[in-house]
């Protein structure tokens, strides 16, 4: 994936949540006005930030706290020279110097956050994120020694939210948003903010106003138009779908990437002409990887764009991914195959029935076919010769985007408090027969909650706050922790995978989930699930991840809000 434009096209913010949704590595360089910043990403958390505006280093930012005084960082920054520069100046000073690891991440952190913060004011200029292939080589990456950077990495989803708002209430207060934005965080941060379905839409840009010289009559016939963004890796394909939408009056813009098609989706809805989207299910992910780059795409404007109308295209049968697609909401239909797209009759045919589907999607909004209609997939395959029309059953979305939008309602109630487990488990009740959650300290994996977990004297919750599992030592738990992703695997004879399974009561899953809940770059605890007693996989939990992936956050703003509260009665 590669990104390159200007800010006043894409915003920081925007930026951050692509890179985070797509967990890339690589090197976003900002230029604005001579001045010049680089973000670091690994794995789409971040690890590093410099500016030429903003130009303290480690070291200072310890002599000014009272952490260390110029003797002990002229001797580390010696240490730091003999070894070659390869040693992070943080690393030497707890080593050598007694500073202890929490004050050096918790300086990072706050040294990170604000050179990004200061980012958000630079409302011009151009941006290129370079992607790198693997995160051993962003690690690699050539920076200054001095600079700051996160073992872990920061939430770039949280950074996204924070710098809007700071620069919100800087522009609301009167104030120039052309200096370093302020890192002093309020005491009322957003409670409202739902970042799993609002993430790009940002309302509010300022349309250009048109050329004297173009005629309004002109540019009123241009805006009555129907917009539709075309999406699809075939150049032919594009080609002959879009002179099919310019024959019934449509204005089509066709793009070959989903990053490229996102940016111009996203610029669209700011000029307030929000377009239907027709995407190609059969392409390559953002990453270059792997044939079903369209399901991914369409994971990410149901989630940000939720009112665009959406019509997928296959020229292939995926019976897992239509039935993904479905259960998003969005119809799925046949189109030619590529050497078929190429004949006029073939053409012809599937274009009578294309644009009768286009015409229904944009008219309901984009929902999957009502199972009371004809099946527009069927009789077109029925047109081109397969007399054997595939009929799925509906999906159901209970477990879906329906019950998600109603659980993060509740997750994002500023009363909640150490309801976030609660919410964790009876949302995974949903998905699966049982459930544990088991946080993650320093040293061990313990057990926290559960529900479904039998135990014949009744002491099923005792028994799973008991369970520790050594932290050092190869687990189940291993993978989804380092990597900081969900796991579904079968399991293995290990050791600590034998001890788990007894302690849950005995019986071998045949699939078992694990979900991480990060928060502030960490781990912090990870959702265990499987289908005992019943011998099945676990099944679909896209849901289920991004349900995680904003408790985390919600752990984030809980913790923030408790220091607030704890910094207040030390003031006073």
């Amino acid at each position: 994936m590669s990104l390159v434009g200007n800010l006043e096209d894409l915003g920081l913010g925007e930026i951050l949540q692509i890179v985070s949704l797509s967990r890339k590595s690589g090197v976003l360089a900002l230029h604005s006005r001579g001045r010049e910043a680089r973000i670091i990403f690994r794995n789409g958390q971040v690890i590093r930030a410099n500016s030429s505006s903003n130009q303290q280093n480690l070291g200072e930012v310890l002599i000014q706290k009272g952490v260390i005084d110029l003797s002990a960082l002229k001797q580390a920054l010696n240490i730091q020279k003999e070894a070659g520069g390869s040693e992070l100046l943080g690393t030497i000073l707890v080593r050598h110097f007694n500073v202890s690891t929490e004050t050096i991440e918790d300086v990072v952190r706050e040294q990170i956050e604000s050179v990004i913060y200061s980012l958000f004011a630079w409302a011009e200029g151009n941006f290129d994120f370079e992607l790198q292939d693997t995160a051993e080589a962003v690690d690699k990456t050539k920076m200054d020694p001095l600079q700051f950077m996160l073992e872990q990495g920061l939430n770039p989803q949280f950074l996204a939210m924070e710098g809007s708002r700071i620069i919100d209430e800087k522009r609301h207060r009167g104030e120039s948003l052309d200096e370093n934005v302020s890192t002093d965080v309020p005491p009322h941060p957003a409670d409202t903010v739902d970042m799993a379905f609002d993430l790009l839409h940002v309302p509010g840009g300022k349309e250009e106003p048109a050329p004297e010289s173009e005629p309004s009559s002109v540019l009123s016939a241009q805006q009555k138009k129907r917009l539709v963004l075309l999406v699809d890796d075939d150049e032919e394909t594009r080609t002959a779908v879009c002179s099919l939408l310019e024959s019934d009056g449509y204005e089509a813009v066709a793009l070959e990437r989903s990053e490229d098609a996102l940016i111009k989706l996203d610029s669209f809805c700011r000029e307030g002409r929000d377009p239907a989207v027709v995407v190609d299910l059969i392409m390559p992910r953002m990453d270059g990887s792997g044939i079903l780059g369209g399901l991914e795409l369409l994971e990410l404007i149901g989630n940000n764009f939720p009112s665009i109308p959406v019509l997928v295209l296959t020229d292939y049968h995926n019976s897992d991914a239509e039935r993904k697609v479905r259960g998003m909401g969005f119809p799925v239909m046949l189109k030619p195959k590529k050497t078929e797209i190429v004949d006029a009759a073939t053409l012809h045919s599937f274009g009578d029935v294309f644009l009768c589907e286009l015409a229904r999607v944009e008219s309901c909004g984009g929902q999957a076919i009502p199972t009371d209609k004809i099946n527009i997939g069927d009789e077109l395959r029925l047109e081109m010769g397969d007399d054997t029309p595939v009929r799925e059953q509906p999906v159901a979305q209970s477990t879906g985007i329906t019950l998600l939008r109603g659980m993060l309602d509740e997750l994002n109630n500023p009363t909640l408090g150490g309801g976030i487990i609660l919410l964790v488990l009876r949302f995974a009740s949903e998905f699966m027969n049982r459930a544990v959650i088991l946080i993650v300290k320093k040293d061990e994996i313990a057990g926290l909650g559960q529900f479904g977990i039998s135990d014949s004297e009744g002491n099923a919750d005792a028994k799973i706050r008991n369970m520790r599992i050594p932290r050092d030592e190869h687990s189940l738990f291993s993978e989804v922790i380092d990597g900081q992703l969900p796991v579904k695997a079968q399991p293995d004879s290990g050791k600590w995978t034998r001890y788990f399974v007894e302690q849950l009561g005995g019986g071998v899953p045949a699939e078992f989930f694990l979900g991480p809940i990060v928060s502030e770059g960490k781990v912090v605890a990870v959702l265990y699930g499987d289908n005992i007693p019943e011998a099945k996989p676990v099944g679909d939990t896209d849901s289920l991840e991004i349900f995680l992936s904003q408790a985390g956050l919600a752990m984030e703003k809980a913790l923030l809000q408790r220091r607030l509260k704890e910094k207040s009665r030390e003031e006073l």
